[in-house]
């Protein structure tokens, strides 16, 4: 057998066996990221507050509580905290928990479920953008597609680790299936698969809105310039409007039922089943001016626009809506909501490198298929890379969604690079050309130069306030708070989820929009004079009072009011209505009981 033979037949090997190659892929990555996170699942370790707080509300759930009552009633008691998320993230962490528990402890249990569940949607994420590769590029460039996420995409990867139960790995799983759906060449699947998974993503929370609004205006211009696309239009508006109906009456909570505008309301479910409805019926008249149908699709828009503003004004500014005072005191702040032309140069290098190489691949790739059936495939596709980069310079935490959309160009990029380069008649080039492509196309290369670049050195301040952000919510350090009898403890509102989730206690308050009031009054009591703060600790019942030196979020208080209630405490003053509670000597915690 001659030498192109057999390349031919290991191409028709890999092609064969893609699902278990990539399922392998998914295998390994999984393994190495329980390896590494081995010292997070074994101390139970939940590494962001809405990580534990996904916890609680899950254990909340098989204690009891009711379905649609997602209330964390061990913030603020006794009427609990108003959570604006979704029973559906809750489901397969649930449902691993109770697996576990035929065969081990509770505790081993949760830590399972915790391990596993953020792992599950990184093995869809990979089928769904190794077929989009597939359907756009070649056969093969799918296993290249699932290397690019699982080397390069770091910032995408983290919302996959283990212990990072929050509901955005979903969410960037539902838009990858949704960029799979855009590359079907079975138009009434693919439009199915966008509607469902847009529909899903809206159904866990409105974070990823600006991108799905992408992916239906693409689609919908996707029809304007071919029109026997109608299929896929058609199914994705179907879909988009049952699912989100159906997603709602399954999963709102309660307190979802009135107009609210973070999440999937009465407000967001008629504007998505309208335009859901209006994408079904924009191309059922089979008309073959590209004028008119883009006139329909702009005069659709514009209705669904006037419509929202009409019904629902209060929505037109800040989801949120959140109080002036709690906007600036807190919400603003937020390092994660900050555009990224606020970070330093390396991080937006960082950041920006794979994304950039997406959009470049994403272009070129659509302007190579002028003329032929796959420019209308990638012309959306070019359109949500685009957006998704620069929706950075909205907010930060767009980067894992940036990273994710870029991969179909990038690796569209590598796949025409590298055979060029390999034909060359320069060794050289043939062997440092195509690794220093893979290295640039897939943004490797910058992190590992940046990489190199020593970094600012630690100050001592930044070294405490890194060690306390580490050890005040350990297992270790909360044990001796645990072994209390369970009472309400007032703390900063940064530990309150922690709390609530490795103790039996109960807390004031944790980092979420709704709930303004209990966050002031957080925020009043460290700020405000030694008065005011026991006024405000013995209206919420609160019996104890905790403090972590050095955390972040008591820097805020000592530089926003020197003079405030917590300043005094950090000091060491003494009051006469709090009494100090003995924790072992190496405790990162400071403990009071409320006379």
């Amino acid at each position: 057998m001659d030498e192109a033979a057999a390349q031919q037949r290991f191409v028709d090997l890999l092609d064969r066996h893609w699902r278990a190659l990539i399922t392998l892929v998914w295998g390994v990555t999984a393994g190495t990221m329980v390896w590494y996170r081995w010292g997070m699942i074994r101390w139970f370790s939940l590494p962001d507050t809405d990580d534990n707080m996904r916890m609680s509300q899950v254990r909340a759930l098989l204690n009891g509580q009711g379905w649609y009552d997602l209330r964390q009633y061990k913030l603020n008691p006794p009427e609990g905290f108003n959570m604006h998320w979704s029973r559906l993230v809750d489901l397969p962490i649930a449902g691993l928990d109770l697996i576990a528990r035929l065969f081990v402890s509770g505790p081993t249990a949760e830590r399972f479920a915790a391990a596993v569940a953020p792992m599950l949607p990184l093995w869809v994420t990979l089928l769904a953008l190794a077929l989009a590769a597939r359907w756009l590029i070649a056969p093969n460039a799918g296993l290249l597609a699932a290397a690019f996420v699982s080397v390069c995409c770091m910032a995408a990867l983290t919302m996959f680790m283990p212990m990072r139960i929050d509901h955005h790995n979903w969410q960037l799983t539902f838009l990858v299936l949704s960029i799979a759906g855009i590359a079907d060449p079975n138009a009434r699947r693919g439009g199915i698969v966008m509607g469902l998974a847009s529909a899903a993503s809206v159904v866990i929370g409105l974070e990823l809105l600006p991108f799905l609004v992408i992916v239906g205006a693409a689609t919908v211009l996707r029809w304007v310039w071919q029109p026997d696309d109608r299929q896929r239009l058609s199914g994705y508006g179907l879909s988009l409007a049952v699912g989100c109906a159906g997603g709602y009456l399954a999963f709102a909570s309660y307190d979802n039922a009135i107009p609210r505008c973070d999440v999937l309301s009465p407000v967001y479910l008629g504007t998505m089943v309208a335009a859901g409805w209006l994408a079904w019926l924009l191309p059922q008249p089979q008309r073959g001016d590209w004028k008119w149908r883009f006139g329909a699709a702009g005069a659709g828009g514009l209705v669904l626009i006037a419509g929202f503003a009409l019904l629902a004004p209060q929505c037109l500014g800040r989801p949120e809506q959140v109080s002036p005072e709690l906007y600036n005191s807190w919400l603003k702040n937020i390092n994660e909501f900050k555009p990224l032309y606020t970070k330093d140069w390396q991080t937006m290098a960082g950041t920006l490198a794979l994304p950039l190489a997406g959009v470049v691949g994403a272009i070129f790739a659509t302007l190579r298929a002028r003329g032929s059936s796959k420019f209308a495939v990638w012309a959306p596709i070019a359109l949500i890379s685009l957006t998704s980069m620069l929706l950075l310079l909205w907010q930060t935490r767009m980067g894992p969604a940036a990273q994710l959309a870029a991969v179909p160009g990038a690796t569209a990029l590598t796949w025409i690079a590298v055979p060029a380069l390999r034909r060359s008649t320069s060794v050289l080039t043939r062997t440092l050309g195509v690794v220093v492509a893979f290295l640039l196309f897939s943004g490797l290369g910058v992190q590992i130069v940046l990489g190199q670049i020593p970094g600012e050195k630690a100050s001592a301040r930044s070294k405490a306030i890194d060690r306390a952000n580490a050890r005040c919510p350990t297992l270790p350090a909360m044990r001796p708070i645990a072994a209390l009898p369970a009472t309400t403890i007032f703390t900063f509102v940064d530990l309150g989820p922690r709390l609530i989730t490795i103790t039996h206690h109960k807390a004031i308050a944790g980092p979420y929009h709704r709930n303004g009031a209990a966050i002031l009054d957080v925020h009043h009591a460290f700020d405000g004079t030694p008065e005011n703060a026991r006024t405000i600790i013995k209206q919420h019942k609160a019996t104890l009072v905790m403090t972590c030196p050095n955390m972040s979020e008591s820097t805020v208080y000592r530089s926003r009011s020197p003079n405030g209630f917590y300043s005094q405490l950090a000091a060491g003053k003494r009051f006469d209505w709090l009494e100090p509670v003995a924790l072992p000597a190496n405790s990162p915690l400071l403990l009071w009981r409320v006379k």
